[in-house]
């Protein structure tokens, strides 16, 4: 059962990590698993590889928690494949539903963060002032156009996967300012697995350095970085409000003509007949995330 909800949660990151504005990294926060994470991977080192090569296999495996691995991974890749299309999908075709949904899952998300705070003082203020202020630049910023070559899709991996862990920085987003959001795609549904073998090789890289600075960071200001966390993600609420004025549009991968940039308005200044089953998918995305932080372990034990 533990890993099978351990899946669960990989499904649930995938799913996350595919949408532009929506990261994995929020979903293994707020499902309990994100210290849990950044410890297994920092422990793929040298030292696993001695273990590797004087004791074996199975101790290695132990060593770097390869259980937990696995079936994380598993879970991302099954909703990755799976549900890549069906997100594209209801981007292109129903955005404020979709839109609408993820917007209450950062919002509860924020408020499962502001409770995991144990102080409240002048660095975790300006943590989030810094985080709200970095995030919200990256969801004006205009995206760029796209490179079709290898080693900018090794680059790109590499730098994506470092927002895929932050909460509240979405890496499909970065991909998308990058302009390799529709190259890695297409890589996906196509199954190309050449280039996505070269992306994922930029994601280990990227990965196995990023996430030591954060498991130092965790360690030693735990709740300065967790205040800089809740920044981010109350900074990417710009990029996933529902409601969105297209200013301008681009040809993707398809040869689908798709929105480009974006600004937000308010939903009477444009025609609307589904806010009130937008209203209702953000209180569900709320109820979603609420309910996921209830049955996290810790909370458990201290009922």
């Amino acid at each position: 059962m533990k890993y099978f909800l351990l899946a669960l949660k990989g499904m649930a990151m995938g799913a996350a990590d595919v949408v532009p504005g929506v990261s994995g990294g929020t979903i293994a926060f707020i499902s309990g698993i994100y210290e849990e994470l950044l410890d297994s991977i920092s422990k793929i080192n040298l030292k696993a590889l001695k273990i590797l090569f004087k004791e074996g296999l199975l101790p290695a495996w132990r060593y770097i928690n390869g259980n937990f691995f696995f079936f994380l991974f598993l879970g991302i890749g099954i909703s990755i494949f799976s549900l890549s299309k069906l997100v594209v999908y209801l981007l292109n075709n129903h955005p404020v539903i979709i839109w609408s949904f993820f917007f209450g899952l950062i919002v509860a998300s924020i408020w499962v963060m502001m409770k995991s705070l144990k102080k409240w003082e002048a660095v975790e203020f300006i943590a989030i002032i810094v985080g709200t202020s970095i995030a919200y630049y990256i969801t004006i910023a205009p995206p760029s156009s796209s490179i079709d070559t290898l080693w900018y899709l090794f680059l790109s991996g590499s730098i994506a996967i470092c927002a895929m862990i932050l909460p509240g920085i979405s890496g499909a987003f970065i991909l998308l300012l990058l302009g390799s959001y529709d190259n890695v795609m297409l890589a996906i549904t196509e199954k190309d697995f050449k280039s996505l073998m070269v992306f994922v090789s930029g994601c280990i890289i990227g990965l196995l350095s990023f996430s030591r600075l954060l498991k130092y960071l965790f360690k030693h200001y735990k709740d300065a970085t967790i205040a800089l966390l809740m920044g981010f993600l109350i900074g990417s609420l710009n990029k996933v409000w529902p409601w969105k004025e297209t200013i301008s549009t681009r040809i993707n991968s398809h040869g689908e003509e798709v929105p480009f940039i974006q600004k937000n308005v308010w939903p009477d200044d444009i025609v609307n007949d589904q806010i009130f089953y937008a209203i209702g998918l953000m209180i569900a995305g709320f109820v979603v995330l609420y309910v996921l932080d209830r049955l996290t372990p810790d909370n458990l034990s201290s009922k």
